[in-house]
C-alpha cells in the first residue's frame, strides 16, 4: 500500500516510508487515507543539503557516473541503524530516480524540485585524498524557509554546492532548539567562474562556525586549508582550540575524532577504492547515527567499518548492522 505524506503542496514533494507522492496529483488519495498532517514531525537525524550526479574519473581507470552528496550518502549510512532519518533536499522533477536509494533505505524526504547539481571529479593519482572537483551547474543556498515542519533535533548541514548555508542560517537553527552537524565543505570549497574548477581557501569566519556546532567534519585537505598544517592530530587540537566541539577528520587510510582533549584513530579496512566517492559523508552519517547513543570511540569504529564496506564497491552502502559488527570484531586488536 502507498504511504503518502503531504506537508506543502506549493514547496515539497514529499516521499515516506519508501513510496512516492506529487502533491497535485495525489491530493484526494492522502485526505481520504491519512489526512494532512499539521503537527511537526520527528525525526533523530535530519539531513539538509543538495544532491547531485557527477562523472568520476579514477585514476588508471574508465570514467564512471556516480549520484552523490552528504545528503545521500549521508542518511543512507544512518539508516541502517533503527534511527528515524529524514533529509532536505533539491533536485530536477525529471531525476526523481535518484532518490530511489533513498526511499530503499527508508529515509523520509523533503524535495524541493530545482535543477540537480552536475560535477565532474578526477583523481589525477593513486593517493585518493588528492582529487579534482569542476562544478558544472546548479546549486545555491539554503534559507530558513526552506527548513520543512520538523521538532528541532540534530540536523547535519553538507552541502554538494558552495555557499548553501549561511551563518545566519545556522544561528537560526540553533535557536530554534536544532542541534548542528556541519561538512566544512560547504565553507571550504571556492569555485573558480570561469573554468568550475574547485579549489581549498580558508574561511573568514570559521571560529564563528565552530563555536555554534555540535560536530564538524572535514577530510585532511579541508582541515589543512584551514589550519596551515597537514599533521591529523595537530589539525583537530587547532580546531578544538578555535572552539569545535566534536570533530571528525577523514584520510585515505582512517577517520579521527576529537572530544573534550581526547583524540581517537581508526584504520579503514577496504580491500578496494571502487566507493571511495562517499567516503567521508557515509563515515559522519554513520558517526552521527551511532554517536546518539554511544561513544566516541564506538561510534568511530562503527563508522569506519561501515565506510571501509561501502568503499569496496561503488555507490551507497547496502549492508546490515551485523556486516558492520563483524568487520568491527575482525579490526580489533
Amino acid at each position: 500500500m502507498l504511504s503518502i505524506l503531504i506537508e506543502d503542496r506549493e514547496k515539497y514533494m514529499i516521499y515516506t516510508c519508501g513510496s512516492v507522492g506529487q502533491s497535485d496529483s495525489l491530493k484526494s488519495f492522502v485526505e481520504e487515507s491519512m489526512g494532512i498532517r499539521s503537527e511537526m514531525n520527528r525525526y533523530d537525524i535530519v539531513f539538509m543539503g543538495h544532491l547531485g550526479t557527477g562523472e568520476i574519473v579514477p585514476f588508471q581507470g574508465s570514467p564512471f557516473v556516480e549520484r552523490g552528496g552528504p545528503a545521500f550518502f549521508g542518511p543512507i549510512a544512518a539508516s541502517c541503524l533503527t534511527k528515524k532519518v529524514a533529509t532536505v533536499t533539491r533536485i530536477a522533477e525529471k531525476e526523481t530516480g535518484l532518490l530511489e536509494p533513498l526511499k530503499t533505505a527508508g529515509v523520509d524526504l523533503y524535495v524541493q524540485p530545482v535543477e540537480t547539481v552536475q560535477y565532474r571529479v578526477v583523481f589525477p593519482t593513486a593517493n585518493v585524498d588528492e582529487r579534482q572537483v569542476f562544478r558544472l551547474s546548479g546549486g545555491g543556498h539554503f534559507c530558513i524557509d526552506d527548513v520543512p515542519p520538523i521538532e528541532p533535533c540534530l540536523i547535519h548541514l553538507g552541502g554538494l554546492s558552495f555557499h548553501e548555508f549561511s551563518l545566519d542560517f545556522m544561528r537560526t537553527l540553533k535557536a530554534r532548539g536544532f542541534r548542528l552537524s556541519v561538512d566544512m565543505c560547504s565553507f571550504v570549497n571556492q569555485v573558480d567562474d570561469q573554468t568550475g574548477l574547485v579549489h581549498l581557501e580558508d574561511v573568514p569566519e570559521k571560529k564563528d562556525i565552530l563555536r555554534i556546532v555540535d560536530f564538524v567534519k572535514l577530510d585532511v585537505m579541508e582541515a589543512k586549508a584551514l589550519t596551515g598544517t597537514d599533521v591529523l592530530k595537530d589539525q583537530a587540537d587547532i580546531l578544538e582550540d578555535w572552539g569545535s566541539g566534536e570533530t571528525i577528520i577523514t584520510r585515505s587510510d582512517g577517520a579521527l575524532a576529537r572530544n573534550k582533549g581526547k583524540t581517537v584513530f581508526a584504520r579503514f579496512t577496504n580491500r578496494s577504492v571502487k566507493g571511495r566517492m562517499g567516503r567521508g559523508d557515509t563515515v559522519m552519517g554513520s558517526y552521527l547515527a551511532r554517536r546518539l547513543d554511544h561513544s566516541v570511540e564506538d561510534s568511530l569504529r562503527f563508522a569506519v567499518a561501515l565506510t571501509s564496506i561501502k568503499m569496496e564497491s561503488a555507490g551507497p552502502f547496502t549492508g546490515s548492522i551485523k556486516d558492520v559488527i563483524e568487520r568491527m570484531d575482525e579490526s580489533s586488536p
